[in-house]
C-alpha cells in the first residue's frame, strides 16, 4: 500500500490541479508518484537540482522556480494575468507562479525589476500593466511595491511576500506585514513565497469573471 493518494479529480472539482510539494519528501517518494501517474499530468513544486538529478529524464524541469512539469504540455493561451516582480532576487517565486500557469495552459507574462526603490522602472511599464484582468505582484524586502501598485491599477493585486532581504526583512515577515496592513483597497495576500498559491488564486479569479 502507498503512502500518498493523489487527488486527480481536484482540477475538475476546483479549476486548479494538485500539485506535488517536493520539500520533505525523498527522490524515491517522487519518483513513485510519477510511476502511479502513469503519464498524467503532474506539476512538481520545491524540486531541488539534486532530486530532479534522480528522477526520469522527461520532466520539463526549470532550476530557478525549482519546477517540474510531467506528462503531455499545454498550448498557452491568453490569460489575462501578469506578474508583477519588484527585484530579480523575486524571479524564483514568480517563476513557480508563472509556470503553475503555464501548467494550467495559460500564459502570464513576468514584468521584473520593477520595485519602488526605482519609482520610474514601474511607471515606465504601467501602460501595460494596467493591460491585465488580474495582478501578482512578487516582492520581498518592506513590500511597498504592493500598496503602489493597487494604488494605479483597476485589477486586483495578489500579494506575494518573499523571503528576500536583509535584517528584519529577512524571512518575509516584513513584507508579509505590509502586505496586509496595506490601505490600497483591493489587495489580497498569500503567504511567503507561496507563487503556487498566487497563480492558484488568479485562475480562480478570471474564471469567476467569465462566468465559469
Amino acid at each position: 500500500m502507498s503512502d500518498f493518494q493523489i487527488d486527480w479529480q481536484r482540477e475538475e472539482r476546483t479549476g486548479t490541479a494538485e500539485a506535488i510539494l517536493c520539500d520533505g519528501k525523498t527522490a524515491g517518494q517522487i519518483a513513485a508518484m510519477l510511476e502511479a501517474a502513469a503519464g498524467r499530468r503532474l506539476l512538481l513544486t520545491r524540486l531541488s537540482a539534486e532530486k530532479r538529478a534522480a528522477l526520469p529524464d522527461a520532466l520539463d524541469y526549470d532550476p530557478l522556480s525549482r519546477t517540474a512539469l510531467s506528462g503531455e504540455l499545454r498550448a498557452l493561451r491568453d490569460s489575462g494575468i501578469g506578474i508583477v516582480c519588484a527585484g530579480t532576487s523575486d524571479l524564483p517565486v514568480a517563476g513557480e507562479a508563472r509556470r503553475t500557469l503555464a501548467f494550467h495552459g495559460l500564459d502570464a507574462p513576468v514584468i521584473a525589476d520593477v520595485g519602488v526603490a526605482g519609482l520610474w522602472r514601474l511607471m515606465d511599464k504601467l501602460d501595460r500593466i494596467r493591460g491585465f484582468r488580474v495582478l501578482i505582484a512578487v516582492a520581498g524586502m518592506e513590500g511597498a511595491l504592493f500598496s503602489v501598485l493597487a494604488g494605479l491599477v483597476r485589477a486586483p493585486v495578489i500579494a506575494v511576500p518573499t523571503s528576500v532581504g536583509y535584517g528584519v526583512a529577512e524571512g518575509g515577515r516584513a513584507a508579509l506585514s505590509t502586505a496586509l496592513a496595506t490601505c490600497a483597497p483591493g489587495v489580497v495576500t498569500v503567504n511567503i513565497d507561496n507563487g503556487f498559491g498566487a497563480a492558484c488564486a488568479a485562475i480562480r479569479m478570471t474564471a469567476a469573471g467569465r462566468g465559469a
